[in-house]
């Protein structure tokens, strides 16, 4: 026989375990992820990161993304690709940039199928093809950014070069207000600031960077020691930033609608940026097999100008520069 000693703790045995299953689970706690962007995420450009925050995709997933500006896409480069943070934003084409110069990263998602820069004529400028540009004053972002090198790439196929046109430096800001002006002919534009201009009253012509030189989209970009240590949360971040994206191409309309309301900036401005989501899907988003997906082609082509043009030293192996492992 047991002693009762004994028998109270067999006893207790199942009552235990019984306590036990019957505990609530507790839920995991989010991961606290630095999402870095090149410009402040409230610019029309970020909607599909925004979207993917306002409407939880991100949460669903276990992360709690916080956004921080860094000072364009080669900075983002540097800060992630130097382990200051696990993942940012950037253009398909950075890598090719950074990586001769020692910074490990890689694009793991390309937001678009077409270029993230179209060019953006005054419609009484007199310029009715890119050979009408020689002489002209165009204004850029900067003259270290991927949007003013897809201009160059665009003026190559008429013969001309920077030397040919007056290329200005002006900021996110200066780019379209100058032009707004009249104080340029034309901008190294993006879908929001040709849509901004439009909203203002200015009659434009649109120049398609895909019709003559196939530079990218925004990308979102990961170092090789995170892809290698950390791929289930890489897998994570583009799910959840990739159906952001999904909701802009699907109804630009009830995603303007929503996007004012997570970001307070554009309260009451449905109409414009509805119309710059449906630019970005006419000239950036579409024409993707595979959302997300690079096109392996059009980087190394994209490569063979920029080492041409002397704007990168020398050439990376192309699949040193992109992955498509978190996009099939």
């Amino acid at each position: 026989m047991f002693k009762p000693n004994t028998l109270l703790k067999l006893l207790a045995v199942p009552a235990l375990a019984v306590g036990i299953m019957a505990a609530p689970t507790q839920k995991a706690a989010a991961e606290d992820v630095t999402y870095l962007l090149p410009a402040p995420g409230f610019l029309p450009a970020f909607s599909p990161w925004m979207m993917a925050l306002g409407k939880g995709y991100y949460k669903a997933e276990g992360l709690n993304v916080k956004f921080q500006t860094a000072r364009g896409g080669v900075d983002v480069a540097k800060q992630v690709g130097a382990g200051n943070a696990i993942i940012g934003g950037g253009i398909g084409d950075t890598p090719i940039i950074v990586r001769p110069n020692g910074i490990p990263v890689k694009s793991v998602a390309v937001l678009g199928g077409g270029s993230l820069m179209h060019l953006t004529v005054a419609a009484d400028a007199g310029i009715n093809t890119l050979a009408d540009l020689k002489g002209k004053t165009i204004t850029a972002l900067s003259l270290q950014d991927t949007t003013y090198y897809a201009l160059l790439g665009m003026i190559a196929t008429a013969g001309l070069t920077k030397h040919d046109v007056k290329a200005q430096a002006a900021g996110p800001v200066g780019v379209w207000k100058l032009f707004m002006a009249g104080k340029s002919q034309a901008m190294a534009s993006v879908g929001d600031w040709t849509a901004l201009v439009q909203s203002m009253g200015k009659k434009v012509k649109i120049f398609p960077a895909d019709k003559y030189f196939k530079s990218m989209a925004q990308a979102i970009l990961v170092s090789d020691k995170t892809i290698k240590e950390k791929p289930q949360l890489v897998a994570k971040l583009v799910r959840a930033t990739l159906r952001g994206l999904n909701d802009v191409m699907t109804d630009p309309k009830a995603a303007a609608k929503a996007y004012v309301g997570y970001v307070k900036k554009h309260a009451g401005k449905e109409k414009y940026i509805e119309n710059t989501f449906k630019l970005f899907n006419k000239y950036t988003y579409a024409g993707q097999k595979t959302i997300g997906a690079m096109d392996e082609a059009r980087l190394a082509s994209l490569q063979k100008f920029y080492v041409k043009q002397g704007i990168v030293r020398k050439a990376t192996p192309v699949k040193d520069l992109y992955t498509n492992q978190f996009v099939k």
